[in-house]
């Protein structure tokens, strides 16, 4: 152990970042604990990354060798770190603190003593974004860096992901659903007037915010949910405000199409909201105006299916938008059958690219072959959608697997139901998994985003 004794924390710059990040995934596989992530770094910098370069470089190499194994975990780590006595200290953490370090980053006051603030950051962006509330709270240092976004953004570096289910009920305001933990978290309340409380309204989850649209007494309104700031404020209105219309986000930019304007025009032009600067760009329009549609991005498309020109039009075709040619492709038949004026728009959803339909009449799932423009069943539904034409129900992506959330009457009262199911699993693969059942919620569920961030 004589390299443990001669660590610092100056000797923590050279852990290879490309073998942490690694270890790290292989870690979020077992355990979303960011105690682990963080025991790790302790384990790989007290045992071999010393100030003796020759050690330096042969505990580089057992590392290497370690990681080319997808079976690592904490056993085989020490192993061949030749290491029993460090196995034993992950059960009580080593605290260092360095002293004659004037910086920051040596001083006591950074977020883990013996540990440089850069690489802290990238061991509380592992950690599961539902324990950053509780983070925040520590301490100053903690709080400003919870709020200041910094995390998500090492998140987005790194490739880290976790998708919640933000949901509004008929007996319940709006809720966060943790699918990992199986967790409910009750958002704050809408600080909106009583028609915008009381009105129809739509939601789309677009980088770290949560968009509400709707109605005021004083015309249509969007309000915003902040996940840094885990508060309600308005968020910058449309060029052109609309209602009805078809939505889809992806990363940290979202694009609204069609819909109606605030004298019940129907629309074809569209726009881009950028949720990293809130600020709208006017699109070219789309081909044809439709309100009641669906939007989704698919291979880095933008794509519109569904909806009615008019009260008796009903549309067939799909529109694609490229983001870089910034032009409205039309695809005839892409959605055969079209939507009535009563009918919900198309509940559609899509997962590793591969785009999804819960048929509204026939109660089935279905998938879009893209190369012959077609739709396949696929299973059918685990809820009915054919009483209420599609209303009330939800059909959306959550990272790898789809998810149906709906209302059922049970002996006690009623309840929403949580379905959930993995393409990948195949079509006769596992069948539809209640995730969780949320009780004195009603039986109707009004909005419903899915944020991955």
């Amino acid at each position: 152990m004589e390299d443990f004794q001669d660590c610092d924390c100056k000797s923590l710059i050279a852990v290879p970042g490309s073998v942490v990040l690694h270890l790290f995934r292989l870690f979020n596989q077992q355990d979303n604990s960011w105690q682990k992530y963080t025991l790790a770094y302790f384990l790989l910098v007290r045992n071999g990354f010393s100030r003796d370069s020759r050690k330096h470089s042969e505990v580089n190499d057992k590392l290497v060798d370690c990681c080319g194994n997808s079976e690592l975990d904490l056993d085989v780590l020490c192993a061949d770190l030749d290491s029993k006595e460090l196995k034993l200290k992950l059960q009580k953490p080593v605290i260092k603190t360095q002293s004659g370090d004037s910086s920051s980053n040596g001083s006591n006051d950074c977020f883990f003593p013996g540990l440089h603030d850069d690489l802290a950051q990238d061991c509380l962006a592992w950690a599961s974004r539902s324990d950053y509330p509780s983070l925040s709270c520590l301490n100053k240092k903690f709080n400003l860096l919870i709020n200041s976004g910094y995390l998500y953004k090492l998140r987005r570096k790194y490739g880290i992901v976790e998708h919640w289910v933000y949901l509004a009920c008929s007996l319940m305001p709006w809720e966060a659903f943790d699918p990992s933990r199986k967790r409910w978290m009750r958002l704050p309340r809408m600080p909106c007037d009583e028609c915008f409380s009381c009105a129809d309204k739509e939601s789309l989850a677009v980088g770290t915010q949560l968009l509400v649209f709707g109605r005021e007494y004083t015309g249509l309104a969007i309000w915003m949910y902040n996940l840094l700031d885990r508060g309600w404020s308005r968020c910058t209105p449309m060029n052109l405000p609309r209602c009805l219309f078809a939505s889809g986000s992806f990363g940290e930019i979202a694009i609204v199409a069609g819909g109606c304007d605030k004298n019940g025009q129907v629309l074809k032009s569209a726009e881009l909201y950028n949720s990293e600067t809130g600020h709208w760009e006017t699109l070219p329009d789309m081909n044809l105006p439709r309100r009641l549609s669906s939007g989704f991005f698919m291979d880095g498309k933008f794509y519109v299916i569904g909806g009615v020109s008019s009260q008796r039009d009903s549309l067939t075709c799909g529109e694609e938008y490229s983001l870089e040619t910034r032009t409205w492709r039309r695809i005839h038949d892409m959605y055969p059958g079209g939507t009535s004026a009563s009918q919900s728009p198309p509940l559609v959803a899509v997962v590793n690219n591969q785009l999804y339909a819960a048929d509204q009449s026939t109660n089935v799932v279905k998938k879009y072959d893209k190369e012959n423009n077609t739709w396949n069943i696929v299973k059918p539904l685990p809820v009915r959608a054919d009483s209420s034409n599609g209303w009330g129900l939800a059909f959306k992506a959550c990272g790898d697997r789809l998810l149906v959330i709906g209302g059922h009457r049970v002996p006690r009262g009623e309840v929403i139901l949580l379905h959930s199911w993995c393409p990948e699993d195949g079509n006769d693969g596992a069948d539809w998994e209640v995730l969780s059942v949320k009780e004195r919620a009603g039986v109707f569920v009004y909005n419903c985003a899915i944020m991955g961030c």
